[in-house]
């Protein structure tokens, strides 16, 4: 099934106009999640909305927005209130200016989406935006609404597309001064530098996010498996630790040794990469052992089998386009 854009409306650089969707860029559905459930009898937990003074349950069109003026007054916002309020820009981002890419500080980047064309027209007024951006090496800044609120949105060329990346305001960006205030100026000589310099260059390589594994998720799904397969669950060994260098030199060159004799996490990734044949798999759930008793004699062949396969560490499976929300 195609995703669904979070949002759809126009683009509009001054008079040109072009009916877009957004999309959201990135996705957490492919992560191991978890439900809360009843330990005596095994049955998810519900959660109810009740009054906190009476301990009744509220139904939905009961319960309104309040803002908290002190511990037991709230001013009510109703919403069609919230209505009256909104904002023109609600279905079109207005681009209001270009900047350089450079000048957006990272704190203030929030998350990425996809704005592409909706529909069959407005494909030329939206590589007309898209060129102009890319020829003049900028990225625009515009405004969008997004469940009430407008939002700050930059926009740069994506190869055939545009991406947008939401910003925060200035309200929402903490000052670093209250936290490096403490640091202390440390005076560093050149040969502490030029180790370190020399640590960094034997650790320098290209930026391939398809290497990264998340070590965390793989170890969920190898215990959910694990845990379906009836199979025990060791105690993990107690992690190794060196001896605690106090001499910055002294770490500065142990680290090197230590390096001479390490591959790059990356290129050991690489490199087991390139030697395992290729297979098509579609998501993290696949790498799930099949539920026994769904499935009929299929099912319990699988399951008669999951021991096997349980403790073989599961290859961690390429993100999947699924619905968005």
């Amino acid at each position: 099934m195609a995703p669904r854009a979070n949002w759809k409306g126009f683009l509009r650089l001054s008079l040109v106009t072009c009916p877009v969707a957004l999309y959201p860029a990135t996705s957490d559905t492919e992560k191991v999640s978890f439900n809360q459930i009843n330990r005596k009898t095994g049955h998810r937990i519900k959660y109810l909305k009740v009054d906190a003074e009476t301990g009744d349950e509220v139904t939905s069109e009961d319960i309104v927005k309040g803002y908290k003026v002190d511990t037991d007054t709230y001013i009510e916002v109703t919403k069609d209130e919230l209505d009256e309020i909104a904002l023109d820009s609600t279905h079109t981002i207005d681009i209001d200016e270009f900047v350089p890419k450079t000048d957006i500080d990272n704190r203030y980047l929030i998350r990425p989406y996809y704005l592409v064309p909706d529909g069959k027209v407005g494909h030329d007024a939206y590589a007309v935006i898209r060129e102009t951006i890319r020829s003049m090496d900028k990225v625009a800044i515009g405004r969008v609404v997004l469940t009430n609120r407008e939002h700050i949105i930059a926009l740069e060329p994506l190869e055939s597309g545009l991406m947008g990346t939401l910003l925060r305001y200035p309200y929402e960006v903490r000052s670093e001064t209250e936290y490096f205030d403490d640091i202390q100026d440390v005076k560093l000589t050149k040969d502490m530098l030029d180790l370190a310099r020399h640590i960094v260059e034997k650790k320098s390589g290209a930026f391939e996010p398809e290497l990264f594994e998340d070590h965390y998720e793989t170890a969920l799904i190898d215990l959910i498996n694990k845990k379906r397969s009836g199979m025990p669950i060791a105690a993990k060994a107690a992690p190794k630790t060196g001896g605690n260098v106090i001499n910055l030199m002294d770490a500065l060159k142990k680290s090197i040794a230590n390096e001479k004799d390490t591959a790059p996490a990356a290129k050991v990734a690489k490199e087991a990469k390139a030697k395992k044949p290729k297979k098509r798999v579609e998501g993290q759930r696949e790498m799930l052992l099949p539920i026994s008793g769904k499935g009929g004699k299929d099912a319990a062949a699988k399951a008669k089998d999951a021991p096997k396969k349980a403790a073989d560490k599961p290859v961690r499976a390429p993100a999947r386009a699924k619905k968005a929300g």
